[in-house]
């Protein structure tokens, strides 16, 4: 159970990560998105909250 948290976690994190990369916000006023480590910590926990 804990393997698949931390998976889920991991994943979460990597998927903000790229959804940043990918979408990101061009303007910069975005909360979660304007901010490459806000959006990977964001996606984080998600993922483990997913997983929960």
């Amino acid at each position: 159970m804990t393997l698949y948290i931390a998976g889920s976690t991991v994943l979460g994190a990597g998927l903000g990560f790229l959804y940043q990369r990918v979408v990101g916000c061009r303007s910069g006023v975005c909360l979660i998105t304007s901010n490459r480590w806000v959006a990977t910590v964001y996606g984080g926990v998600m993922g483990y909250l997913m997983a929960r």
